[in-house]
């Protein structure tokens, strides 16, 4: 549909016919009516997603939502939302968010209960010139960073330019992400076993 305002007024005045008792085209409004919610369903989870960037709370989008609680308007949001990772309905859009946050919320405790490792690691690998200059700066600014969680994804990216004549920090770099990967699927395999 080029423009939804038009196809908007297209179906109106199909329905104002409708009711006035003239003929209209009543199947070409209602592939626009089709059109029109598509339209809509797709601006919606943008519009939200929007207003949670300027930093609304959920509580306050539940109103505008239609819905009752934060818990609500969060849930919708998911449901609408389209995803990368093959969930295909609203539900599993919801489980796949709760499993990815249950695996995020065990890899940042796992990484402040080892803050040191991870930083005196961080600090060897800083410390090499194998890095290029946006590498370098992405683990200097994570290092100074109080949260080491944020650790993570610059050693992540260090690991291809260590794996020629640093391999044992390479290996090192490996056991944490495998590590972390396998807390992530082991929180959301828990929290769906609480659940049911």
């Amino acid at each position: 549909m080029d423009d939804p305002v038009d196809g908007m007024r297209a179906v109106h005045a199909a329905v104002t016919d409708v009711r006035r008792g003239e003929p209209a085209d009543l199947l070409a409004a209602l592939h626009t009516l089709r059109q029109l919610r598509d339209t809509l369903a797709a601006w919606e989870p943008e519009l939200i997603a929007a207003a949670r960037l300027e930093g609304t709370s959920w509580a306050a989008l539940a109103p505008a939502l239609g819905v009752t609680s934060r818990q609500a308007a969060e849930r919708r949001f998911l449901r609408l939302q389209p995803t990368s990772t093959g969930e295909t309905t609203g539900e599993a859009r919801i489980d796949a968010q709760r499993d990815r946050r249950a695996g995020d919320r065990a890899v940042a405790d796992w990484a402040r209960r080892n803050a040191a490792t991870l930083r005196k690691l961080a600090s060897r690998v800083s410390g090499l010139d194998v890095l290029d200059a946006t590498h370098a700066d992405h683990l200097d600014e994570a290092l100074g960073h109080h949260d080491p969680v944020t650790l993570l994804p610059p050693l992540a990216a260090a690991h291809p330019h260590l794996s020629g004549h640093h391999s044992d920090l390479a290996a090192q770099i490996t056991a944490i992400t495998d590590h972390t990967n396998h807390l992530r699927r082991q929180a959301g395999a828990e929290r769906r076993q609480r659940r049911s």
